[in-house]
């Protein structure tokens, strides 16, 4: 009898050892669309510390493995300038081995579970029309979209703007 190889992708909140390997996960993903311009996380030098980023109150962050190997993550973040029932879905990437396979949409119910914990109304998001993919998910989810940008993430190279409410 054969045995049949199990793949176990386990998610967890980051970790400090995490930083370096998902520094490149965002910044591979981001080179991948075309998407890595000034004013998006692929310059922003918190992507070097995530762990760090999400130690601020309200905030979480979530790493999926596969095998011990990060193959993406997502988190919600209180940024600056939000409402205070709104936090916003940031750092939303994965590798290409784990699209398709309904991670991300897993790791964005985890992030809306979390708002919901944290008192949180309203997720909000900013990203790129290169990330089409992405995009549909987030469409998927109910997000809609916005005319403007809301918050002050520093994120200028982000031309779309989303809104999703939890409540």
């Amino acid at each position: 009898m054969l045995l049949k190889e199990i793949n176990i992708i386990t998610i967890r909140p980051i970790q400090p050892a995490d930083n370096p390997e998902l520094a490149v996960v965002v910044r591979n993903t981001l080179a991948e669309f075309g998407a890595n311009h000034p004013g998006t996380v692929y310059y922003d030098p918190t992507t070097d510390a995530l762990s760090e980023l999400f130690l601020k109150p309200k905030s979480a962050y979530y790493v999926a493995l596969k095998d011990e190997r990060i193959m993406g993550g997502g988190g919600i973040f209180p940024t600056d300038g939000l409402p205070e029932d709104t936090c916003e879905l940031v750092k939303m990437y994965l590798l290409p081995e784990a699209r398709g396979i309904g991670l991300g949409r897993t790791i964005i119910e985890k992030c809306i579970e979390t708002a919901r914990e944290l008192g949180f109304r309203r997720i909000y998001l900013e990203t790129m029309p290169e990330l089409q993919q992405a995009l549909k998910v987030y469409e998927r989810f109910g997000f809609t979209y916005l005319t403007g940008p809301m918050g002050n993430s520093g994120h200028f190279g982000c031309e779309l703007w989303m809104i999703l409410e939890i409540y």
